[in-house]
């Protein structure tokens, strides 16, 4: 198979795909990768993935350099598992992408291409980081069980859109998305939350959230 004839195959796959050279040259950029991240085709061919994307690591170190690891298991042909990045898009926004990496050696040549498939999975980052929070307060709260609590129960009831507020929340969703599902405004949400806050005399959206999951209002 010809590096052509592995590009326009790539063409027809629905998640963001794009290859990359031995020396970390981009040679395909498909148009799910141009819906995904931002930079068309034009934009991203003969530049390296580290010039592109800026990925970077769960722990915010930089992962896309010249000496890309990715690179160095593709020479030793070692298994590359899937990882996930964190990734600059056109707009100067960061997601989140689940990385899947399959190594494509050209018969004639001899040359080596590095397939890169990828999925956005920012809100399943968002949720997980909510969930660590959630687990983290909940840790606090078995430490001080003995102590009694600081708050009494809320004295006004909340109403049902402030439920539904504090649930979405609680699923991870942001504003934008909450002002979408509800056909609400950011500024109402924002109402809304500072009315929650003073209801359950808390002080930021992951205490009001916490309080009302330990009191069973969610």
């Amino acid at each position: 198979m010809l590096d052509s004839e592995v590009f326009a195959l790539l063409e027809n796959t629905a998640d963001a795909a794009f290859t990359v050279s031995e020396q970390g040259e981009i040679r395909s950029w498909n148009k799910a990768a141009e819906g995904l991240f931002g930079f068309s085709a034009k934009e991203a061919l003969g530049r390296t993935c580290y010039q592109v994307l800026e990925g970077m690591g769960p722990l915010g170190t930089q992962v896309c350099h010249e000496n890309c690891s990715v690179l160095e298991c593709a020479g030793g042909k070692g298994q590359i598992p899937n990882f996930d990045l964190n990734v600059r898009v056109r707009s100067g926004e960061r997601i989140w992408v689940n990385m899947s990496t399959l190594v494509y050696v050209n018969q004639r040549t001899g040359h080596r291409l590095l397939i890169h498939l990828a999925h956005d999975i920012t809100e399943q980052k968002k949720t997980e980081q909510l969930v660590q929070k959630i687990r983290s307060f909940s840790r606090q709260l078995d430490e001080e069980e003995a102590l009694p609590l600081g708050r009494p129960a809320p004295a006004i009831a909340l109403s049902d859109q402030e439920k539904q507020i504090l649930r979405f929340f609680a699923e991870g969703k942001e504003t934008e998305q909450i002002t979408q599902l509800l056909g609400i405004s950011a500024q109402t949400v924002r109402n809304h939350l500072h009315h929650i806050n003073q209801k359950l005399r808390t002080h930021n959206r992951l205490e009001a959230v916490m309080h009302a999951i330990q009191r069973k209002l969610i």
